[in-house]
């Protein structure tokens, strides 16, 4: 049993609370101004005071770091700009030492053109065994073998010297691995197993939907004359038939492990598919024990709408056995204070596109953290949610590093601004970030001293307080984690409530006017302080009921 509860050890996952590390910009231990493993663990007991399950830390392998580390040409070691695997040993024991589970980054579909494998294959010409395990082919006419296009902008086939293509889903640098041929099923099985064996967790699948593809290479339809980008039934690279058999394959590597002291190992998907019934059929018994729900961080802040996705997340996956996990954040989306403090149907706009109320913006945000952790499963907090933090939309363009900003010619400027190093403490950049004065990475506001961990510790309304009251009534509450809700009947319009047992009411006012809070009940928690016994416009209560 986990203390201070009655569920399962072995269940740490169906509710766990998991905060993301962006290592390259959450906390530089040797002062060279990008983040590192000891800046991680420097900071442990900052996050086992904020009340977390786990850690899943992104991509931490050798990269180039042309994709922030998603880009990877070694899976067996650590970026020497984060560390070694001494220093990944340590997190593990010194986080584990504190109650924290950690998680790590896996990314199959493609490698860094900078793997050994991919630049024996470019060195071993056409036909050879070495291409094999990658996607080359000869083009149509002059053109690539399909019309595919690359997430990052652009197509998604590259070509090289001697007039073959090969396929990169993401940017040229990402060569996709060829899940077809058996030595690439094998690698990952002895990847899995490397890091399982140091005492890993789990990992999160980068794109698990898009491993397998359609061998015969069919081209897609056309929208607006350009190769469509939907994950529609059928897409050839996307959401294949053939990914549940790598899945499957995983489940039963972590399986191995399920009677090890350190208890079971899991796995969370990333895959971003509507509706839910299909999201759900990677998470069946025998796949992968959870998928990040992104409906909810792409809904915009209305009553209805975002009881449409929790009834529809939750119904298709309690109908596989499997619990929901909520997200608000991550490092590929505009962080939701930003989201939130615009008009609804701009929410997911650009960066600087449209106009932002950060105030607003707040509000909405500190209502959404305590909706999301009420809600029935687990939950993930991308680093700097708990601060507040906004999205950079501002920065200069000559330190922009995200790919898109390239391969769209620029014109989409791409991931950066949620991934700015996050402020510790002082009054100017670089906030603690570092060890010294030298700057970081990308660069920080210089109105971001409110917002430092420093200035928030112990401010009773500040955000930071907000998440670890949040969290402690979370541990305390046998009412929350898994389970199911019931929706109040007798909710006015606008207005979000539910009860979970035993004795729990969440309450989420997205009305234009304050309502009562039941009687007969006790406030735990609100993200607003009431108004004459009212709950205000855009904020939460926990009660006990």
């Amino acid at each position: 049993m986990t203390e201070g509860s009655t569920r399962p050890a072995d269940d740490w996952w169906r509710s766990a609370v998991v905060y993301q590390v962006y290592p390259r910009s959450f906390a530089d231990a040797d002062g060279d101004g990008t983040g590192d493993v000891n800046g991680i663990r420097a900071r442990l007991p900052y996050l086992a005071d904020l009340g977390i399950d786990a850690i899943w830390i992104s991509p931490w392998y050798p990269s180039p770091l042309l994709d922030g580390g998603y880009d990877v040409s070694d899976y067996r070691d650590i970026n020497p700009d984060f560390g070694t695997l001494a220093d990944a040993d340590a997190l593990i024991a010194e986080a584990h030492a504190l109650g924290i589970r950690i998680l790590i980054d896996l990314v199959p579909n493609h490698c860094s053109w900078e793997h050994p494998w991919f630049r024996a294959a470019l060195e071993a010409g056409k036909g050879s065994p070495e291409r094999d395990l990658f996607w080359f082919r000869d083009g149509k006419e002059g053109l690539p073998p399909t019309n595919w296009p690359a997430a990052f902008g652009g197509g998604a086939w590259q070509q090289i010297d001697d007039g073959q293509w090969y396929l990169h889903l993401f940017d040229i640098s990402q060569p996709d691995w060829n899940w077809d041929h058996p030595k690439v099923i094998e690698e990952f099985d002895s990847i899995l197993r490397f890091w399982f064996d140091r005492g890993i967790d789990g990992f999160r699948i980068d794109v698990a939907d898009s491993m397998a593809k359609d061998a015969a290479l069919p081209d897609v339809p056309l929208e607006n004359g350009e190769p469509t980008r939907d994950k529609y039934v059928g897409n050839p690279f996307y959401d294949q038939p053939g990914v549940h058999t790598i899945h499957q394959r995983w489940r039963a590597i972590a399986d191995e492990y399920a009677d090890t002291p350190q208890g079971p190992r899991v796995f969370v998907a990333e895959a971003w598919l509507s509706p839910a019934e299909r999201l759900a059929q990677y998470v069946r018994p025998n796949e992968l024990h959870s998928a990040f729900n992104f409906d909810v961080l792409r809904c915009a802040w209305d009553a209805k709408e975002l009881r449409n996705v929790i009834d529809h997340t939750t119904e298709n996956l309690w109908a596989v056995g499997a619990p929901a996990t909520w997200v608000l954040s991550n490092h590929d989306t505009i962080r939701h204070r930003t989201r939130y403090g615009r008009d609804q149907t701009e929410a997911q706009a650009a960066a600087g596109a449209v106009p932002v109320d950060l105030a607003l913006g707040l509000r909405r945000a500190r209502a959404a953290a305590l909706l999301e952790l009420a809600l029935p499963g687990g939950a993930y907090i991308y680093q700097g949610d708990e601060l507040g933090l906004p999205e950079v939309e501002d920065l200069p363009e000559e330190v922009l590093d995200d790919p898109t900003w390239e391969r769209s010619g620029h014109t989409v400027r791409g991931r950066d601004g949620c991934r700015v190093p996050v402020p510790w403490s002082g009054s100017e950049p670089p906030y603690g970030f570092g060890s010294g004065d030298g700057q970081p990475w990308l660069p920080q506001p210089a109105d971001w001293a409110p917002l430092t961990a420093e200035a928030q510790q112990g401010d009773p309304e500040s955000h930071l307080e907000l998440y670890k009251a949040a969290l402690r009534i979370r541990h305390a509450e046998e009412a929350l984690g898994e389970g199911r809700l019931t929706w109040d009947t007798e909710a006015p319009e606008g207005v979000l409530s539910f009860t979970r047992d035993p004795g729990f009411r969440c309450l989420v006012n997205l009305s234009d006017e304050p309502i009562d809070v039941p009687a007969q009940s006790e406030v735990l928690l609100t993200s607003e302080p009431l108004q004459d016994g009212q709950l205000p416009v855009d904020a939460t209560a926990w009660l006990k009921v």
